[in-house]
């Protein structure tokens, strides 16, 4: 089985969220069961010197882009036993002056000429894959790109598509000019509706209608996306394409967040030896400038500061929730109003509240180390990667019954002791405020919250199971 997986990030090349994890991780399982998995991205100038200084130069040609004739090189490094290709061009990926690798005026150009550069370089490689496996708006024009342009030839026409949705809210939505401009497509498939939305054209539709799977990255996220109130315009697209449509939970990479070995925590610890974590957690208060009290229950919160996140309910109860006794440390960055809102409570209740509104990954391990409650309240998640982070490293989750949330966190049952976590199914801030009064008077039976910490620690939110789902697409996709 021979696979392309095609990103528009990974780390530790490069990485703004979730997608770039997945990017890394699930080729570097897929490699351990057997499949001859490349991955190809772009070539950003923001890539670490270090990673750079490794890549050798394979080929340089010209793509097209609409009218244009652009230059395109290729250059490749071997990590964890994966192939990386790059895709190099200055003119759309050197943009010092501006860190962020999305969000510029060409977007669309820019992945255009990703998406072309991607068909053609399968030629200047050699590489003619089973599966090409395209993420996000950013390579949604390939699977109709490779219909339209290289169909008829004999080492591309069984090549199979299949395209992930890690976010529905980001589409890839540009003015229908780009037609012509920058892709040499026939108008055929923006008439017809195959990509044109509300009279633009929708990369994620193209990747919806002509791949041959679509996947998501969780089972209840695909049912929920096929709603009005997920669907963000596409749930009757995603309707009628449901026999395409399946849900594969992503998993975190279990050699990189493993608590036994992680260099960035304190102490060092695992489920047999869960009385370290208290010691992460008194080292965490005192640099946070919190009361070191091992007793008082310390509940963090890494995240995105954005509405998503769930953060309206927890503006809604932070006068109630700073009235209970507990400790709380935030570490992000977002929209201004939760930012200020954060740093308010810091400023007047600092012996309850840190707020770091910043981006550091160092700290944030040591918040999961460190915190015993994580709060991730979010009005939806696709799958979420922090409640899976927290279990890992002992800190119990209290999330909302949505997407991966709901498949990876299990309610506490205080008849069986079942349990990895805490749940409410409405986006409620009461529900959410009672939902944590409950977690904190179950901290004080220690007997209960190290059997809860116990179970978060031996819950399996690895890539193996998630790997061995996607071999069965790819196999399915051949026969």
């Amino acid at each position: 089985m021979k696979l392309l997986y095609v990103t528009a990030e990974c780390w530790p090349f490069i990485k703004t969220g979730g997608l770039g994890d997945v990017s890394y991780a699930l080729p570097k399982e897929l490699k351990k069961e057997g499949v001859d998995v490349r991955v190809i991205m772009p070539k950003y100038s923001t890539i670490p010197s270090y990673l750079k200084d490794q890549f050798k130069p394979v080929a340089e040609f010209n793509v097209r882009v609409g009218w244009r004739n652009q230059y395109c090189g290729i250059e490749t490094m071997e990590l964890d036993g994966v192939t990386f290709y790059f895709i190099d061009n200055e003119f759309y990926f050197k943009r010092s002056d501006q860190p962020n690798i999305y969000g510029h005026g060409d977007d669309a150009e820019r992945f255009a000429f990703f998406s072309y550069a991607v068909l053609a370089a399968m030629e200047k490689l050699n590489f003619y894959p089973d599966v090409l496996q395209v993420s996000d708006w950013h390579t949604g024009m390939i699977p109709l790109i490779l219909k339209e342009d290289y169909g008829h030839l004999k080492k591309y026409k069984d090549i199979k598509t299949v395209y992930t949705i890690h976010n529905l809210q980001y589409q890839g939505i540009f003015s229908k000019d780009i037609i012509g401009n920058v892709f040499d497509i026939s108008w055929h498939y923006f008439n017809n509706g195959d990509i044109e939305f509300h009279g633009n054209v929708n990369f994620m539709k193209a990747g919806i209608v002509f791949a041959d799977k679509v996947t998501t990255v969780s089972k209840t996220y695909v049912g929920e996306i096929q709603t009005e109130f997920y669907g963000d315009g596409l749930d009757g697209l995603l309707r009628s394409n449901s026999h395409k449509l399946e849900g594969i939970l992503n998993g975190i990479d279990y050699d990189l967040n493993n608590p036994a070995t992680d260099k960035s925590i304190f102490v060092n610890f695992d489920a047999n030896s869960i009385d370290k974590k208290l010691q992460n957690k008194m080292k965490l208060q005192e640099i946070l400038g919190l009361e070191v009290n091992p007793n008082i229950p310390l509940v963090g919160i890494v995240s995105r500061l954005t509405s998503q996140k769930g953060l309206d309910l927890i503006n809604y109860m932070m006068p109630e929730i700073m009235r209970e006794n507990l400790q709380m440390v935030v570490l992000g960055t977002g929209e201004y109003q939760y930012q200020s809102m954060f740093n308010y409570y810091n400023s007047n209740f600092s012996n309850k509240l840190s707020a770091r509104i910043t981006f550091d990954t160092e700290l944030a391990q040591q918040i999961y180390a460190g915190c015993d409650i994580f709060l991730m309240p979010s009005l939806f998640e696709p799958c979420g990667i922090g409640q899976m982070l927290a279990m890992r490293y002992g800190a119990i989750p209290i999330v909302r019954e949505t997407g991966g949330l709901k498949d990876t966190v299990i309610p506490y049952n205080q008849y069986t002791g079942e349990g990895n976590g805490f749940s409410f199914a409405n986006y409620n801030a009461h529900e959410m405020f009672f939902t944590l009064q409950r977690a904190i008077r179950l901290y004080q039976d220690k007997n209960i919250w190290n059997n809860l910490i116990i179970n978060a620690m031996k819950t399996d939110n690895s890539w193996k199971k998630s790997a061995q789902d996607y071999i069965r697409i790819f196999k399915s996709l051949k026969c």
